[in-house]
Order: C-alpha cells, then structure tokens, then sequence
C-alpha cells in the first residue's frame, strides 16, 4: 500500500544583490532541465541593478548530467511522481515570493522569466499565484500543455506575457509551435511572440530588450 508523509524541506535560492526593500522590480527567474541556480543567475548580470533584484529559485531533484559522476545539474520535474513534484513546485515557489515579498513595504512590481522546462514550471506557477504579475517570460519554452485554462485569463489579464524562442533552438519543433498556438488560443491570453537568430539559450541583447525595455 503507497502512503506520503509530509515533512520540513530546506530549498536553496540566490539572489543578484542583498535586497535593500527599496527595489522597484523583482525578478524570479526558473532555470531550465539540468541546469543550476547559480549559473543560470549569471546570465542575468548585464540586466543587474539597484533597483531591480533577481531571484533564482533552485529545484530540488538533482542528477548527474552524465552516467554517475561529474556535472550535477536540477530540474523541476520528471514524468516519475510527476503530479506530486509539480505540487511541490508550487509549495516551493510561493513560499519563496512570500518570503521575499515580506521584506517591502511598497511591493515592487514582479516578474518571472522561465527558461526551458523553467518556463512551463512558470506557467503552472503564476496561474495560481496571488501576486499580480506584471511581465511573465516563456523562454525556450512555452505554456505547460497540462495547464488548468479555467481563470488562467482572469490571473494573467493584467499581465505583459512574451513567449521567446531561438530560430535555431533544436528543442523547438514546428508541431509544437503549433500545438502552443492552439493552446494559448484556448486560454484566451494575448502574447507578444519574439524570435531571435541563436538556439536553446538566453540571447543577451533581446533579454535586455525586455528586461531593460530597449528598443
């Protein structure tokens, strides 16, 4: 017979700057597949400022990148215990933004950029979440295909949503193009699509484009 137990768990995160409660925007920043948080963070640092903390969550399921030893690296999820690692996901996640949204008196405005297999954490994540969103990413990545649509417009309405993707990301297919375009259709959630010549990475001149908002 299969049980659970619920139980304290310790989660890492980093963070661009000790936070002053002065910042204007907050970032939350989801890695992709096999990758860690303090490493991802970096790629973040032109796009760093006073007034704008980045927050970089790390997920707990760690593997060896190769055979069983070497390179370690963090996903969110596996198709194993699959429900049950999402539901920690989002326990993990909103716990953190209330941490850190408990330092400021003034809440700054948030964002969340996730990248890859980040980026479908991200979607499930913010169609729960209590905070307003005011800019959210899908990066390499897109709306999680197992997303519940009902009220996802109503939380993400007020919400700048950009979906990013390199013309040469070899993770990018045109049946799942499609299948994401039929999928935001159903949820009813305007995007701003934007592609760059580059493959599966952060492309540092469009991520500051939208962090930055250059033109």
């Amino acid at each position: 017979m299969k049980s659970q137990v619920s139980y304290e768990h310790i989660a890492q995160y980093y963070l661009s700057h000790n936070p002053s409660g002065a910042e204007k925007e907050i970032w939350i920043v989801l890695h992709g597949y096999g990758q860690l948080a303090e490493f991802f963070l970096r790629k973040f640092n032109s796009c760093f400022s006073e007034e704008r903390l980045f927050v970089a969550p790390e997920a707990t399921n760690y593997n060896y990148l190769n055979g069983f030893s070497g390179r370690v690296g963090a996903n969110w999820m596996t198709r194993h215990e699959r429900e049950l690692a999402i539901s920690n996901n989002q326990r993990l996640l909103n716990s953190l933004i209330d941490t850190i949204c408990n330092e400021y008196e003034v809440l700054p405005k948030i964002n969340v950029l996730g990248f890859s297999q980040g980026a479908a954490t991200a979607s499930r994540w913010c169609n729960q979440l209590k905070y307003p969103i005011s800019k959210l990413v899908l990066w390499g990545g897109g709306f999680a295909n197992d997303l519940q649509i009902e009220g996802l417009g109503d939380a993400l309405k007020l919400s700048e949503v950009i979906v990013v993707l390199g013309d040469q990301d070899e993770f990018i297919t045109t049946d799942s193009i499609q299948k994401q375009e039929e999928l935001i259709l159903s949820l009813e959630v305007k995007v701003n699509n934007i592609t760059y010549s580059g493959g599966h990475d952060l492309h540092t001149p469009t991520l500051e484009m939208i962090v930055l908002k250059k033109n």
